[in-house]
């Protein structure tokens, strides 16, 4: 089947179907209710054949006017080399306007990625098992509902964009803990039900040890359960995440769109995603 064939519609959830068979072709983990979480954050593009089957999908998720993140660009493995994942790039950078645009590349994306104008910013490290060693090390304490404000200022200072809309969906679907000193939240951390078990993730910190300690705290919630965080090269975690029996099993490259573009923290940084998508 030619790309001249497929027809390229708004994303909505009567795909969310086609888009899981699809995930789960590519041996991605995500349940039909993380396709939910993304597609209420984001807007997309579902690529459908002549048959009405999902073939492709993309989505664009804004955080306030200034950034995008691009993310579940997924082509259907009949489909591959033909283009069509150009054309589903294009798409979703012209929902973005003019946001910047960051994603997670894998090998097989980096070169699409490169000719579209994203640049390669540091490396992202997957890691993932069953907790074999860990204990509570530090005072960390639960998120309370009037803690929201400052959790969505900290972590605007972090990411370098406005994640209000995710923040607000994590207070409802997700377990959030901090690290309060002097009456002032310094770091805060989220568990959520993702893929195979849970994700520890976003986790914003001003130290490495804090990030371990906010960690450390919600994944002894789940003590028993398979857990996912997602890092990248600048954190110092890794080989602390292999010591507790959450091992490295993949990642990918983080990029930028304008190459240019930078991420200037304000103090507290970027120790775990939200997930790979999220950003």
């Amino acid at each position: 089947m030619r790309t001249d064939d497929i027809n390229l519609v708004s994303f909505t959830s009567e795909h969310i179907g086609g888009a899981l068979a699809l995930s789960r072709q590519a041996k991605w983990p995500h349940r039909a209710e993380d396709w939910h979480m993304g597609l209420h954050l984001s807007r997309g593009i579902a690529a459908i054949d002549e048959a009405g089957r999902v073939v492709g999908t993309i989505l664009m998720t804004p955080y306030g006017e200034d950034c995008a993140t691009i993310n579940m660009v997924i082509v259907d493995e009949t489909m591959r080399g033909r283009g069509l994942g150009r054309k589903l790039m294009d798409e979703a950078m012209a929902l973005a306007g003019d946001r910047s645009l960051r994603l997670i590349a894998t090998a097989d994306g980096l070169p699409l990625y490169r000719k579209l104008g994203f640049a390669a910013k540091g490396e992202i490290f997957q890691h993932q098992g069953y907790l074999t060693d860990l204990a509570s090390l530090g005072d960390v304490e639960a998120a309370s509902a009037g803690d929201f404000s400052a959790i969505k200022a900290l972590d605007r200072a972090a990411f370098g964009a406005d994640r209000s809309a995710l923040i607000d969906v994590l207070a409802s679907v997700a377990q959030v803990a901090v690290i309060r000193r002097r009456g002032r939240i310094d770091a805060y951390g989220a568990l959520r039900a993702f893929g195979r078990g849970d994700v520890i993730g976003p986790v914003i910190a001003s130290s490495a040890e804090d990030a371990k300690s906010l960690i450390a705290a919600l994944a002894l919630r789940k003590s028993s359960a398979f857990l996912r965080v997602d890092t990248n090269e600048r954190s110092g975690l890794p080989n602390w995440l292999a010591q507790i029996g959450l091992n490295q099993v993949g990642g990918g490259i983080a990029m930028q769109r304008p190459a240019g573009a930078s991420v200037v923290s304000q103090g507290a940084g970027i120790f775990a995603l939200a997930n790979q998508a999220l950003g």
